[in-house]
């Protein structure tokens, strides 16, 4: 539904509020001037950017958890939520201020609840009004933009995570894998898998915090972990009796040698991390949005930290660097690239758009895992 179906929707105490955040001069108990005025209001370009510019960082935060869904409608516990969320430093009467930063949206035309009899108790962006402020945003975001040239070497990783879960079944087909008492695959047969894989990683070594992203990221280096846990929650895999095995259908795929849908290996990617990362989807759609040309990783770090929460260790630098741009670019999303001036720089792949536009993942979807390590 578009805003001006909302407005419709509305009651004449909203429309006044919403007239009075954009100084609308109209009379005050006519319902369809006010509709109009409001949304001759909204539709100028300099107007609908000066409110977005308004936003504090919280703002920002919060709407961006709306922007990139296709969710039809929310409750109001699940806005006062997200909003909580968006308070890095939880500070005390966190209900409250929530409620204000909803009440603040829909005084500017941005959240309408009640618009039909049926979800008369739920919360609803305008479609049209989410594109208007995803774009509004875009050219915020991109006043802070360094600009690249192509680097005469990048690192392109295309498909290969799906040729390297392949790789992994059919290793696993031809060979035994035995487990350690605490189900990891023994760091020689481990070494003998990832020489083999198209993407080159090292088992860990020495100690070291590691939770957080995935069920097996405390054995695994990131990549192998991902795949890992994808065989293993897509039922490719089996641990028992002490040895890795292939179940009936990742046997299956193993020898009809069939590759992984990207797709679905993004959204269990969005799965396992969004436990640590709440916002991830947003972030990876920002990045999407921002680096369709060559960037700097320093000055999309500008952008986007101010969006990060950090998750224990790990800080906004190095969930953006490791967590979310590392991630994309093993799944194929993502170049990235070495300027001797510039430090590392970054543009999305072809890939990239219809990926992640194709992926929804609600918050019952999250895999959740232990905080900490036993």
């Amino acid at each position: 539904m578009n805003l001006a179906d909302m407005l419709c929707f509305a009651d004449i105490g909203q429309l006044n509020k919403i007239a009075g955040n954009y100084a609308c001069d109209c009379k005050s108990n006519s319902k369809n001037e006010l509709i109009q005025t409001i949304l001759w209001a909204m539709g100028r370009r300099e107007s609908f950017d000066r409110a977005i510019g308004e936003l504090s960082i919280e703002d920002i935060r919060f709407i961006s958890t709306l922007l990139f869904e296709n969710k039809p409608a929310y409750s109001l516990e699940d806005l006062i939520a997200r909003a909580g969320q968006c308070r890095f430093d939880a500070p005390s009467g966190q209900g409250d201020r929530s409620r204000e930063m909803i009440a603040g949206f829909m005084s500017k035309g941005w959240l309408f609840n009640g618009v039909s009899r049926h979800n008369r108790f739920l919360f609803q962006m305008p479609d049209d009004l989410k594109k208007k402020a995803c774009d509004a945003l875009v050219r915020r975001f991109s006043a802070s933009l360094e600009p690249a040239e192509e680097p005469p070497a990048y690192r392109d990783e295309h498909l290969l995570i799906a040729d390297d879960i392949l790789h992994f079944l059919r290793f696993i087909d031809r060979e035994d894998v035995p487990l350690t008492a605490d189900g990891a695959i023994y760091k020689r047969v481990l070494h003998h898998l990832l020489d083999g894989m198209a993407v080159k990683e090292k088992p860990l070594s020495g100690g070291g915090w590691r939770f957080g992203y995935g069920r097996r990221f405390r054995e695994y280096p990131e990549r192998f972990s991902l795949i890992y846990d994808y065989c293993y929650y897509r039922d490719l895999i089996r641990e028992e009796e002490g040895r890795l095995t292939l179940t009936e259908l990742g046997r299956e795929r193993a020898q009809s040698r069939r590759r992984e849908d990207l797709l679905q290996i993004f959204k269990l990617w969005v799965r396992l991390y969004k436990g640590a990362i709440p916002n991830l989807t947003a972030l990876a759609n920002w990045v999407n949005l921002l680096a369709v040309r060559w960037i700097t990783l320093e000055s999309l770090g500008r952008c986007l930290k101010p969006l990060i929460k950090p998750f224990y260790y790990d800080t906004p630098d190095s969930i953006l660097e490791h967590r979310v741009v590392k991630m994309m670019a093993h799944l194929g999303l993502v170049r990235l690239g070495e300027h001797s001036g510039l430090g590392t720089v970054l543009q999305v792949t072809p890939l990239a758009d219809s990926v992640i536009r194709g992926v929804r993942v609600g918050d019952e979807e999250i895999i959740r895992l232990p905080e900490r390590p036993a």
